[in-house]
């Protein structure tokens, strides 16, 4: 089997895995979009979601330092310098989110400053458990990036819905930014891995995908928007 053939089928798999199809399919991402939402609903969504996009850059950052070769490091280091502001800690993800979203009209404290939820720590602590070896770090990474404009496409129409603002800049540079970070991701996987190395990169995944399941979950029963994952709001 070919470099090639090894990483699409590697890929094939990441993309069919049932770990990810059900996080994809979370009633979050259903609701969200119709439901009716208040200013503390939103807001609650910020704040949890400020502290895994804070660790972000760290976790990219360990991911570097335990690759081996150049050039899933230069990989990685792309998506790391778009994530942390290319240069500019103006242009930085994080910073672009707080901005946006006090411009928004949402309370800086609380979308940067509120009480992480044990799910949130645990996704956060997960990030960093994953970093620590190159083949889950692998599997962090890619489990993110295929599914982040999920994600951010639906906190941001929660966002634009509720608040009445018709563009946001933190949403913007995502769409801009994200085909990039796929790419990269995928780039990254460009090596011959043992049977052994892509179960450590598919498991990996799937801990990373249970675990914005349950992150999710979490700010579906807080805020009575959507049903936990398993259960949908019309059964």
């Amino acid at each position: 089997m070919t470099t090639e053939d090894t990483v699409t089928s590697l890929a094939g798999r990441l993309a069919g895995n049932e770990v990810h199809a059900r996080f994809a399919d979370h009633d979050f991402f259903k609701q969200v979009h119709s439901t009716t939402l208040a200013h503390e609903q939103v807001e609650t969504y910020l704040g949890q979601w400020w502290y895994p996009l804070h660790y972000f850059t760290t976790f990219l950052a360990r991911c570097i330092a335990v690759l081996p070769d150049i050039e899933s490091k230069s990989a990685i280091t792309r998506i790391l310098s778009q994530e942390a502001g290319a240069g500019s800690a103006h242009g930085a993800h994080e910073v672009i989110y707080a901005r946006s979203m006090e411009k928004a009209g949402y309370d800086r404290e609380k979308v940067t400053g509120s009480a992480p939820f044990p799910e949130t720590a645990d996704l956060v602590a997960c990030y960093e458990r994953l970093s620590g070896e190159r083949f889950s770090a692998l599997g962090g990474i890619y489990a993110t990036e295929v599914t982040d404009l999920l994600m951010v496409s639906s906190i941001g129409d929660a966002v634009t819905r509720e608040s009445g603002t018709t563009r946001n800049a933190w949403v913007d540079i995502h769409v801009a930014q994200e085909p990039d970070h796929v790419e990269e991701a995928n780039h990254a996987l460009l090596d011959g891995f043992s049977p052994e190395d892509e179960q450590t990169v598919l498991k990996a995944a799937e801990e990373m995908w249970d675990c914005w399941t349950a992150f999710f979950d979490r700010l579906s029963v807080e805020t009575g928007v959507a049903a936990p994952s398993g259960r949908r709001r019309d059964e």
